[in-house]
């Protein structure tokens, strides 16, 4: 039996929302195509957009080419979340990996993943993402260390094949049954186009996987590459501080899911140790003349005060009375309709927040962010003392 046929390879789920992004999805399903291990399958979720959705089942009619792409409408909620929760539902192999839209994966990526999975403890396997940068170089000013806010891998992440929290959702592979054990992606804390910049999902499926298995190992492998596209308008200082305040807003409600102490373990740790020896790392740059080191240090500084912001602004706004997200069971079809029982995480009928809720009285309003990330520079003086920046780790 063949990698693409046997029902143990890989499907790879692709998430699309817009034509102006064409080429990039193009080059995708190229790089997953061009896999020294095929995958099984690839499915491309199209968020609620029909001219794309028309347009990729015409680009993908060939017989052939349709045995290996499948073209799905997103059959929950606009965002991303419900189209992987989508690709998930309709997904046939024993393992789902995820790739962005706007990247391209190296030719070894699914070989690295399925590597990894060498004993059945192993739920999920993340890989290492490359910034492409538009303008051809890094910017100055931006550190590495926030590499996480152009969905890459970031400096303070440990090297090689390791065990971490969580996998960063746009280069990441789970087991099937890691969604039969913890349900789907959350719907109303992950990113719904560009309209707002929230993330955060991957976080909370990952803590909410570990508790509902509580021997699974999640590991990361530097060698499962992928090159993820940077808009020029997200090099920029703006993007940056609005997209470090969602994360603070996002962060927030993922401690109320799952607990403050669990949501921000990882973030305690790289905000006292990591963020740090960057600050000293660009002043010592400086000093030297080395050109954006005194940018690279006011941004790391800048970033933790308005992500802390963020994360003190969206807890008091739920301790208010805010919205919830619900995620839920998702059972397999053939058809990419994604059947699942929702369960609201901030109301009466979900175990596992009201657990947290008893354990840490940290909320959040994580949905607020498309409001609130404009007013990120007058409100990041709302900075609580013990707050922490929101990455994803």
């Amino acid at each position: 039996m063949s990698d693409r046929t046997s029902p143990h390879g890989f499907s790879v789920v692709i998430c699309v929302y817009t034509e102006e992004r064409w080429e990039d999805i193009l080059a995708a399903v190229d790089s997953v195509r061009k896999q020294s291990l095929p995958p099984l399958e690839t499915l491309l979720v199209v968020d609620h957009n029909e001219r794309l959705l028309e347009r990729l089942t015409e680009e993908f009619a060939d017989e052939r080419l349709h045995e290996e792409v499948r073209v799905l409408a997103n059959a929950g909620p606009r965002g991303l979340s419900s189209g992987r929760n989508t690709g998930i539902a309709a997904a046939r192999g024993e393992f789902v990996a995820f790739l962005d839209d706007d990247a391209v994966a190296e030719p070894d990526w699914l070989h690295h993943f399925a590597a990894a999975y060498d004993g059945p403890e192993v739920m999920a396997v993340g890989g290492r993402t490359l910034p492409a940068w538009a303008s051809g170089r890094r910017p100055a000013w931006f550190p590495e260390e926030f590499d996480w806010v152009v969905g890459c891998t970031y400096r303070g992440l440990p090297p090689g094949r390791a065990r971490v929290r969580n996998v960063l959702g746009g280069n990441a592979s789970f087991r099937r049954t890691a969604f039969d054990a913890a349900g789907g992606f959350a719907t109303g804390i992950g990113r719904d186009g560009d309209r707002r910049p929230l993330g955060c999902e991957e976080t909370e499926l990952c803590i909410r996987l570990a508790k509902a298995m509580p021997g699974a190992v999640l590991l990361i492998d530097d060698r499962a590459v992928i090159h993820h596209k940077v808009p020029a308008a997200r090099e920029r200082f703006g993007y940056f501080r609005t997209r470090v305040y969602a994360e603070g807003l996002s962060k927030a409600l993922v401690a109320r899911s799952v607990g403050a102490q669990k949501g921000l373990e990882s973030e305690r740790r790289y905000t006292t140790r990591v963020l740090p020896v960057g600050v000293l790392r660009g002043v010592r740059d400086a000093l030297r003349g080395r050109s954006g080191g005194a940018g690279r240090a006011g941004a790391i500084v800048t970033g933790v005060t308005v992500a802390a912001g963020g994360y003190a602004l969206g807890t008091l706004r739920t301790r208010r009375g805010g919205p919830t997200f619900s995620w839920g069971p998702i059972e397999r079809t053939e058809d990419g309709v994604a059947r699942s029982g929702a369960v609201e995480a901030g109301g009466a009928t979900d175990r596992t927040a009201k657990e947290s809720t008893a354990e840490e009285s940290t909320a959040a309003e994580g949905t607020a962010a498309e409001s609130a990330a404009e007013e990120s520079a007058a409100e990041a003086g709302a900075v609580e003392a013990g707050a922490v920046e929101g990455v994803s780790s």
